[in-house]
């Protein structure tokens, strides 16, 4: 049975394969790192792009303080592997989902989650009781601030919601979230901050009232790498929460430019000559998403198409160099989450020699 090992070289590897440049990754950490820790904010990266224990880890110790995920299986799946700091950012609802939050919380108790209903806040907190659990589980209202996905209102309905959970004996409200996911990927930078801090505005005025209110209100989190820059700029913000930025994607270079580097490729191979300027590769539906564009090829000649589940083509101009059977070409997602969950392994290399190896620990953990 072939098992890649540290020290093969990248072109040793099978296909398709997720490979890291591991220098231009780094560099995006330190690039990242530099432009928000002097902020004074909490950088908690959102783990559903990178899915492994062992990466937040690392950016654990470039500065970042805790990660995010979005689902509890990915929670379950993370903190088995070895990190456990982590904010459940969607709702937990449903009898099943909140069973399995209760046996990760006996287990992992700095585990934070999002609540944006009475419903789901009634429901965890009765469980946790009848659990037998003393310690309450921090809370953080989840806000609409324009997306319209999830979160509560702002102004009256967020304030009913907060009086309701302070009357739940085992949920202890320590914060709002807002993310503005809607913005993350508009080209205009003007026009993505200007509603960024419209957004931000909705976030932080609601903080305060609930200040004012009286409830302990210490976390304000938000923003992805798209906005994080901008949110960072406003007061009352305390947490940011991007993500991307460590691989990044074409979606996102379209956006928000190059300063960060596509550290992450897809390695594929020429399997099949279909005509002087085409040719098949091993790298279709099952290795690369399509929900926000095609994929593209490192080497800009080459233009990608989608052939099915299994294949894709690239074909090229004339005057072109052609590609031949067996050739390597590397692959930039348009979308790096999805295509990260459909993968097993990264191959973490440096001078294509592979230095590390992380297994994908909450691939396919969608509940």
């Amino acid at each position: 049975m072939y098992t890649p090992k540290v020290g093969d070289r990248v072109d040793d590897l099978d296909t398709p394969s997720m490979i890291v440049d591991l220098d231009l990754m780094e560099a995006n950490i330190q690039k990242l790192m530099g432009k928000l820790l002097p902020t004074g904010l909490n950088i908690r990266p959102h783990l559903k792009t990178t899915k492994s224990a062992i990466l937040a880890n690392k950016l654990v110790a470039a500065g970042a303080k805790g990660g995010c995920v979005a689902k509890i299986s990915e929670a379950e799946a993370i903190a088995a592997a070895g990190f456990d700091d982590l904010l459940i950012t969607c709702e937990i609802i449903g009898p099943a989902k909140v069973k399995r939050l209760v046996e990760l919380y006996r287990k992992h108790r700095k585990i934070r989650i999002v609540i944006d209903s009475e419903t789901g806040a009634s429901a965890i907190n009765n469980a946790l009781v009848a659990s037998g659990i003393e310690e309450p589980i921090s809370v953080l209202i989840d806000l609409d601030v324009g997306l319209h996905r999830t979160g509560v209102a702002p102004g009256e309905p967020a304030l009913a919601l907060a009086h309701h959970i302070a009357g739940l004996k085992q949920l202890k409200l320590i914060g709002v979230q807002g993310y503005e996911g809607h913005l993350q990927h508009l080209h205009d930078r003007e026009d993505r901050r200007t509603q960024c801090l419209q957004s931000m505005e909705i976030l932080t005025g609601t903080a305060e009232s609930l200040r004012q209110a009286g409830f302990g209100i210490e976390v304000v989190t938000t923003g992805g790498t798209g906005t994080a820059e901008f949110c960072a700029t406003v007061p009352g913000v305390t947490e940011l929460q991007p993500g991307s930025f460590i691989f990044m994607d074409t979606d996102y270079r379209n956006a928000v430019g190059t300063f960060y580097s596509n550290s992450f490729t897809i390695l594929s191979t020429v399997v099949s000559k279909q005509g002087p300027r085409a040719v098949t590769i091993d790298a279709g539906l099952k290795s690369l998403t399509t929900d926000s564009g095609l994929a593209e090829c490192k080497d800009p000649r080459y233009a990608y198409g989608v052939l099915g589940d299994e294949h894709g083509s690239l074909t090229w101009d004339e005057g072109t160099p052609s590609l031949a059977v067996g050739d390597r070409v590397q692959m930039i997602p348009s979308h790096i989450d999805p295509t990260v969950n459909l993968h097993d392994f990264y191959y973490a290399y440096r001078a294509g020699v592979v230095e590390e190896i992380w297994p994908v620990d909450s691939r396919g953990k969608v509940q």
